[in-house]
């Protein structure tokens, strides 16, 4: 049985991989927290998100967006000296801002998830030659999104960066063909097939 290669490097990424990665995110609170770990990863290793969850969860209030946005400069000094913690205050600041642009896009949209859904027509996308290992680190689709969320005010949101949320709240289904997870996902939620879109490779 096929499986993705990435997943087998440690237990932590298999649970991940089985239990998260690529499966269609719908509730807010869930879907910040997924673009959260991402923002939080920029120059640093996945391996290090995973073991730092649970310290990010309890400085952040299980990532509740509402919470966060009326956070004060002594929260920023609690998290930052909190064991553990990553010791960046810019990206604190920035987790803090995101969670206010993130209300604001609620306020417009009536959900987030509303929002960034609409980018894919609220299916799962399936773009051609993903499923057999030539994944990009960005995209087309990536790149517009960025773009709208930087204007939105949003921090540490390049395209490469939401090309990896896009991966992991299920918006683009990267699984191997042969992973049992990739067959799940599409029997089990709408999705649709693609052209490549304007696609960056990572450079060797």
């Amino acid at each position: 049985m096929g499986y993705c290669t990435w997943a087998g490097m440690n237990e932590a990424n298999r649970i991940y991989h089985d239990t998260e990665w690529g499966i269609p995110v719908h509730d807010d609170r869930h879907m910040f927290e997924h673009l959260t770990l991402e923002c939080l990863q920029c120059g640093l290793s996945w391996d290090l998100m995973l073991k730092k969850r649970e310290i990010f969860r309890q400085c952040f209030d299980n990532f509740d967006y509402d919470k966060i946005a009326s956070y004060g400069d002594d929260d920023v000094e609690r998290i930052l000296n909190t064991e553990g913690m990553i010791r960046s205050p810019r990206k604190v600041q920035a987790v803090i801002n995101n969670a206010k642009c993130y209300q604001k896009v609620r306020e417009e949209y009536g959900s987030f998830c509303d929002y960034i859904w609409a980018y894919s027509g609220g299916k799962t996308i399936l773009y051609q030659g993903h499923d057999v290992g030539t994944i990009p680190v960005s995209n087309g689709l990536s790149d517009r999104i960025s773009k709208d969320l930087k204007k939105r005010g949003f921090k540490y949101v390049g395209a490469v960066t939401i090309y990896s949320h896009l991966q992991a709240c299920g918006i683009i289904n990267d699984h191997d063909k042969d992973c049992p997870c990739c067959r799940q996902i599409n029997e089990t939620n709408p999705t649709v097939r693609k052209r490549r879109d304007h696609e960056v490779r990572r450079k060797c």
